[in-house]
């Protein structure tokens, strides 16, 4: 869902997207965090965290985090 994600979206298509941000700092309304946990049938257990920026106009401006979306991937050395 995070390649759903376009610099520029605002607040509720984020949320569309995402869904409800697990914390919402209600001192910076400019940040969304979440937390993701698995564990898996074998027992491994799998953390990941994704922060999300809007700007002064609450418009998507970066994301942060251990997923990203496809094309922020660094590109291969040549």
């Amino acid at each position: 869902m995070i390649d759903k994600l376009l610099p520029g979206m605002t607040k509720s298509q984020v949320r569309f997207v995402l869904g409800t941000p697990l914390v919402a700092d209600t001192l910076n309304q400019a940040r969304w965090d979440d937390f993701y946990s698995r564990k898996s049938v074998s027992g491994k257990e799998t953390q990941e965290l994704e922060t999300i920026f809007f700007d002064g106009d609450d418009k998507l401006e970066r994301m942060t985090g251990d997923y990203l979306p496809s094309d922020a991937a660094e590109p291969e050395a040549k």
